[in-house]
């Protein structure tokens, strides 16, 4: 039965051994704050989700004006000011040859709707490749087509006989990355002519542990979808708006995805919402009188005008404050800070790419089951600083506003917890 103070079912939680949630009654800048005035660090931006901090006026101010003068409309069949103007920034700032937008809800829904506009391309042209071809470790969702294009494991062990089959290429590894590519340039000469579409996390993988990669790596899978006629898709969810040091990750590669998805920090962090941007040969090929053609898909909330309000008013932000900025100054805390625990014993490896930074722990059974994580989680939470380790691996993510004095708090907290790995 769930919490006797709750009928909440929270996600990722086992209610059975989880301490009871926090309660949070505001948020402010890189704060959250609980209703007896506890000021909590948020260091992994709520998931990813907040860019410029929680409670930016700017954006506060842009929902309160488009609410009180559109909430919703049917996106079949309608439209409005707001999600015309945001595809076309959107587009804008994009690598080139990204040409049209969908509008969906979630970074899970943007995964679903590239894979199925990259099955339906090839379907419409009357070839037959359903293939789709992924890195191992990787996540894009949990839905069920992008619980299949990510890692098999025990988040999604009860669902494999639903899930369909997906190429896996090994994670390309400091000092193995050409295994990676050499793995695709075979499964390409030999079935080709079947694969539809790579989906990639550029450069970094959330979930899977906030492995890291080069750029080289990427531009070369890119070079060979190109070579092979594959598409590629570009699972930007957690790594776009700035995460890896510019506004998309793919741009460190100079690679321009053939279907590139979005959600998280497309909003500021107020509203849920995906996109999913395509070339203008996706587009066509749906592109017909024939009705049976067009692309079957859609939620209630597609194009909702306040999400669209919010992410225009964070695409403001960009264009009016200091963000690169922040970002940068991020960065350089986080290259300072990780050569203090580079060279201690209870840590394995530490990795950073732009703001994000993580440390691997050493401990005999790693990964995100690791018994460390819940233990490393309640600890920082004791010192008012959120930290939702990935098994033994510690990483932040902080959001663009943080200060220094809150990022060093942040680091000196995970210094201290290193008491707790036996080595």
């Amino acid at each position: 039965m769930p919490d006797a103070q709750s009928p909440i079912w929270h996600p990722f939680t086992q209610h059975a051994v989880a301490p009871p949630p926090t309660l949070i009654a505001r948020g402010e800048g890189a704060r959250l704050i609980t209703p007896d005035g506890r000021r909590i660090i948020d260091a992994i931006a709520s998931w990813w989700v907040t860019l410029h901090g929680h409670g930016h006026p700017r954006i506060a101010a842009a929902i309160a004006d488009q609410a009180a003068t559109l909430e919703q409309v049917i996106f079949a069949g309608f439209t409005h000011a707001p999600a015309e103007t945001l595809a076309r920034r959107l587009l804008a700032r994009a690598p080139k040859g990204l040409a049209v937008a969908f509008l969906s809800d979630s970074g899970s829904t943007a995964v679903e709707v590239a894979v199925k506009m990259a099955v339906g391309f090839w379907h419409h042209r009357g070839e037959r490749r359903t293939r789709i071809v992924a890195l191992e470790d990787g996540y894009h969702g949990d839905t069920f087509g992008a619980m299949a294009c990510g890692e098999r494991g025990l988040f999604t062990e009860p669902y494999w006989p639903m899930l369909f089959e997906v190429e896996r290429l090994p994670f390309p590894r400091a000092g193995a990355e050409q295994a990676t590519i050499e793995a695709f340039t075979e499964l390409l000469r030999q079935n080709g002519g079947t694969v539809a579409a790579l989906i990639v996390e550029p450069l970094v993988l959330g979930a899977g542990g906030m492995r890291m990669y080069p750029p080289w790596v990427l531009k070369a899978l890119a070079d060979l979808c190109r070579q092979h006629g594959v598409l590629l898709i570009a699972d930007e969810v957690m790594t776009g708006f700035g995460r890896t040091g510019t506004f998309f990750a793919c741009e460190q590669a100079g690679v321009a995805p053939d279907l590139m998805c979005l959600s998280k920090g497309l909003t500021g962090g107020f509203l849920p919402m995906g996109v999913t941007l395509a070339t203008k040969a996706i587009y066509d090929a749906f592109y017909t009188v024939d009705r049976a053609k067009m692309f079957f898909h859609s939620s209630s909330y597609t194009g909702n005008p306040i999400a669209c309000a919010a992410a225009l008013a964070s695409l403001d932000i960009w264009q009016d404050e200091p963000v690169f900025a922040h970002i940068e100054a991020i960065a350089a805390q986080h290259r300072k800070r990780l050569e203090g625990l580079h060279a201690r014993p209870e840590v394995v490896e530490t990795r950073q790419t732009g703001t994000i930074a993580a440390i691997e722990l050493c401990v005999p059974a790693a990964g995100y089951f690791a018994e460390l994580g819940p233990r490393l989680y309640r600890f920082f939470l004791e010192r008012d600083v959120l930290l939702r380790p990935l098994g033994n691996v510690v990483y932040v993510l902080p959001p663009y506003c943080i200060t220094r004095d809150e990022l060093n708090a942040v680091y000196d907290a995970i210094s201290e917890a290193l008491t707790l790995v036996s080595v």
